[in-house]
C-alpha cells in the first residue's frame, strides 16, 4: 500500500489565502479530492494525508468533511492553538476523529526564531502525548537550531519535519542545514517528509540531479525507517506536476530493496500517523 504523506485541500480566499501571491496565481482556485483521486490512481497511491492549509479550527472541519466522503484521506494533520489556556479541552475534543492523527503551526511564518521553544507552546505540545497525536514541524533553517531543542524537550513525543525543512535548493546552500538537520534527526523519535523539494529549488529550471545532495543527507542522518514520500499538492504545481514529484523520490530509491521502498512510500508514514486500520482495510479489499 503507498500513502501520500503530505498533500493539501483548500476553497481559495484572497483574503485567508493572502499567502497565495501573485507569482503563486496557478494555486488560486479549489483544489478538491476529485481533483487529486485520479492523479492517486495514476500513481498508484492508495491513500492520503492531508494536512491543514489555513490556522483555524474550522479547517479541521473542513477536512473531516472531506475525509467523510473520501476514503482515500487516510488521516488529518489539523491546527490547533497550543498557547492557548483550554488547550487541553480542545485537544480531548478532536480526539473524537479518528480521522485527525496530528497538528501542525506555521512556525516558518512566525518572526521569533524561538517560537518553537516558548513557554506557552511548551506548555500545549506537552499535551499531545496524552491524547496520543503527532506533531509536524513547518518551519525553516534558520529555526533548525531551536527545533532541535525543541524535540529533545519531549523525547517520546512523535515528530515530522515537513518539506526537509526547507534548504535554500536555489543558492545550492547544504552545509550549515546539513549539519543542523542531523542534530534535529538525532531524536529517533522524528522522522523526516521527502516532500516540498521542487519548490524550494528554481521552479522554472529545476533538474531532478539537483536533489541528490540533499536526499543523500536525509537518507544518512534518518535512515530508511524514518523518512516518508510527500507529494506537497497542489503546492508542488508552482514548479511542476504530481507525476514529477513522485518520479524524483522513485528514481532516487531505484535501486533499494522492496521492502525499503515499501517503507517510504507508505509504510513509515503509516505507522508514523497510526493509520495501520486503513492499511489493514486496503489489503482486505484487494
Amino acid at each position: 500500500m503507498r500513502i501520500d504523506s503530505h498533500q493539501h485541500f483548500w476553497n481559495y480566499d484572497p483574503v485567508r489565502d493572502s499567502w497565495i501571491t501573485e507569482e503563486m496565481k496557478v494555486l488560486k482556485r479549489k483544489f478538491t479530492p476529485k481533483d487529486l483521486l485520479p492523479l492517486l490512481q495514476r500513481a498508484h497511491i492508495d491513500g492520503t494525508i492531508a494536512v491543514q492549509a489555513n490556522q483555524s479550527e474550522s479547517e479541521n472541519l473542513f477536512l473531516l468533511s472531506l475525509a467523510e466522503k473520501c476514503p482515500a484521506i487516510a488521516g488529518i494533520v489539523g491546527w490547533l492553538d497550543f498557547r492557548a489556556p483550554d488547550a487541553a479541552q480542545r485537544l480531548a475534543y478532536f480526539k473524537q476523529f479518528g480521522k485527525i492523527r496530528g497538528f501542525r503551526h506555521v512556525v516558518q511564518d512566525e518572526p521569533d526564531n524561538r517560537f518553537l521553544l516558548r513557554p506557552d507552546f511548551l506548555r500545549g505540545i506537552g499535551l499531545l502525548r496524552e491524547f496520543g497525536f503527532t506533531y509536524d514541524v513547518l518551519i525553516y533553517p534558520k529555526q533548525l537550531p531551536s527545533a532541535a531543542d525543541f524535540v529533545h524537550t519531549f523525547p517520546d513525543q512523535p515528530f515530522v519535519i515537513d518539506h526537509i525543512a526547507k534548504p535554500a535548493m536555489k543558492e545550492r546552500e547544504i552545509t550549515i542545514w546539513a549539519r543542523q538537520l542531523a542534530a534535529f534527526a538525532a531524536n529517533p523519535n522524528v522522522y523526516c517528509k521527502i516532500s516540498g523539494l521542487i519548490t524550494e529549488a528554481d521552479w522554472s529550471n529545476w533538474q531532478a540531479s539537483d536533489f541528490k545532495p540533499y536526499l543523500d543527507v536525509v537518507f544518512d542522518v534518518f535512515g530508511v525507517n524514518r523518512v516518508m514520500f510527500g507529494s506537497d499538492w497542489p503546492v508542488c504545481l508552482l514548479a511542476g506536476t504530481y507525476e514529477r514529484v513522485l518520479q524524483i523520490v522513485e528514481d532516487y530509491v531505484k535501486n533499494r530493496p522492496l521492502e525499503e521502498k515499501d517503507r517510504i512510500f507508505g509504510g513509515n508514514a503509516a505507522k508514523f500517523y497510526g493509520v495501520e486500520t486503513f492499511q489493514n482495510r486496503f489489503a482486505a479489499s484487494r
